[in-house]
């Protein structure tokens, strides 16, 4: 199977398809040339992504700037 055949079939990139058959994640993949062939058989690796959800929105998290501005001359003033 190609790099585009295991793209569709596991719903990904193609790039993270390449980058996993370059780490090793995927079992039996070889490369020839410039092409990577996988196994028609292959496992869909474990995605070790960060799913929790606690960065999204991390923006928002962080105080204001102008909040913080009273705290630093406090700071200074001592």
């Amino acid at each position: 199977m190609t790099v585009t055949e295991t793209a569709e079939k596991w719903n990904l990139n193609k790039r993270t398809i390449q980058i996993m058959c370059s780490d090793g994640r995927i079992e039996g993949a070889a490369k020839f040339g410039k092409y990577w062939a996988i196994p028609i058989d292959a496992k869909k690796p474990i995605d070790h992504r960060i799913t929790s959800g606690q960065y999204k929105n991390w923006r928002d998290k962080i105080v204001n700037r102008s909040e913080n501005e009273g705290r630093f001359s406090e700071l200074e003033e001592r």
